[in-house]
């Protein structure tokens, strides 16, 4: 392998953890756009600008992994099918919540609800990304994907 290819391989991983470290951002702005103390018409659209901007992301997020990279370690780590299938449901949690999220900010719902919204995602995909690092980096490491790192981890 060249010293080209290792670096390909590698950064895999850090493009993981960079990606999920701009989503914590996009979770944390959109945070940022509930909690200001704007008039109530300003902080809403803040609000549906923010939110629409971070459920966005996160949804392409998770289907570039499940489209590209989760087939691509299957196929080379058929040991990790459980933690894979693990993540999936993750996944379709992750999405559901996002729906509601979404419901509530069109409606323009409460900032109670919209907040309980906002800490289910954050607890979840806490939980998650944790998850997701721990037992796929060092897979990532060596991992051979050929594809654009937009397609694979989403626009973030």
């Amino acid at each position: 392998m060249t010293e080209g290819e290792n670096a390909r391989l590698i950064a895999w991983s850090h493009e993981l953890r960079s990606v999920h470290a701009r989503l914590r951002d996009a979770l944390r702005a959109t945070r940022a756009a509930l909690d200001d103390g704007e008039p109530a018409e300003a902080a809403t659209r803040d609000l549906l600008l923010y939110c629409h901007g971070f459920c966005v992301a996160l949804t392409e997020h998770h289907v570039g992994e499940e489209r590209l990279l989760f087939p691509a370690i299957a196929a080379a780590h058929p040991e990790l099918a459980d933690t894979l299938r693990y993540l999936s449901q993750d996944h379709s949690m992750i999405d559901h919540l996002v729906g509601g999220l979404q419901t509530a900010t069109e409606r323009a719902a409460p900032r109670s609800e919209i907040d309980q919204h906002l800490e289910g995602i954050a607890a979840i995909m806490k939980s998650h990304f944790g998850y997701e690092e721990r037992q796929l980096l060092s897979v990532l490491d060596t991992l051979a994907l050929n594809a654009d790192p937009h397609d694979v981890l989403g626009p973030l």
